[in-house]
């Protein structure tokens, strides 16, 4: 019985979808501004060489290569942000969401189901964000914070703290769950509440850490690292876990 050899698939590339489209430029929105529409080019991957590219208003194609006749052209006029593209002029929709350099970098074509879905993911991240900060500690909210706005958050009374926690999770969600995660957080906002008690001392140069009246010296800091960054990380050797369990019971 002969073996036939199975001729792989080809990738089948998504149908064109014929439909009205809306394109919106991405920044400053001039009231009118005209897109180049001639001596552009579009890596073709199958064909291998870069082909000239433009738009005429009486060509089905925007390959230069494969035009025939005279051509017309087409100008590209956005109003007010904003160029409406009936779905009869397919040539002009192809052109700017298929080949022209500058989409989805000057402009984009308008698509409400992907809109609403990015939308979604970011009310679901700010959710989220609330719910974590909703159910923290003082002490975790202190250590966040402190990452975020600095020394201004010992001043802070605890309505306040709170209340700039909710604010910060939901105005930068991303951000403030990374947070929640970094085990180096708490650390390093012991570290500063230990040098702001005098448990700790930091040298004026911040590259030396040292203990108590006496000024005994813990451990230098390592060249071009944030000194609170190395102390969280010095709390992890067993030298620096004996000081952080100290300076936990001083500072309670």
């Amino acid at each position: 019985m002969e073996n036939k050899k199975q001729k792989a698939a080809k990738p089948v590339s998504p149908k064109w979808e014929i439909k009205d489209r809306l394109y919106e430029l991405i920044g400053d929105r001039p009231l009118v501004r005209i897109m180049k529409r001639k001596n552009l080019y579009y890596f073709d991957e199958e064909k291998g060489y870069q082909r000239e590219i433009a738009y005429a208003i009486n060509q089905t194609t925007p390959f230069v290569e494969d035009w025939k006749g005279k051509t017309r052209p087409g100008h590209i006029i956005f109003r007010d942000g904003f160029l409406f593209v009936e779905k009869k002029d397919t040539t002009l929709q192809k052109f700017l969401s298929m080949y022209h350099p500058d989409v989805n970098k000057t402009f984009r074509e308008v698509d409400n189901e992907v809109d609403a879905e990015a939308d979604l993911n970011i009310f679901e991240l700010e959710i989220d964000a609330l719910n974590a900060a909703a159910e923290m500690s003082v002490d975790d909210m202190e250590a966040i914070m402190r990452a975020e706005i600095g020394s201004k958050v010992s001043k802070m009374k605890s309505k306040e703290l709170r209340r700039d926690t909710l604010i910060f999770a939901r105005e930068n969600p991303a951000l403030f769950l990374e947070l929640t995660k970094d085990e180096n957080v708490n650390l390093r906002n012991l570290g500063i509440k230990a040098v702001e008690n005098g448990i700790l001392i930091l040298s004026e140069d911040n590259r030396t850490f040292m203990a108590g009246k006496e000024k005994r010296k813990l451990f230098e800091v390592p060249f071009d690292e944030h000194p609170y960054t190395a102390l969280a990380a010095w709390f992890k050797t067993d030298e620096g876990l004996k000081v952080l369990n100290s300076i936990e019971k001083k500072l309670k």
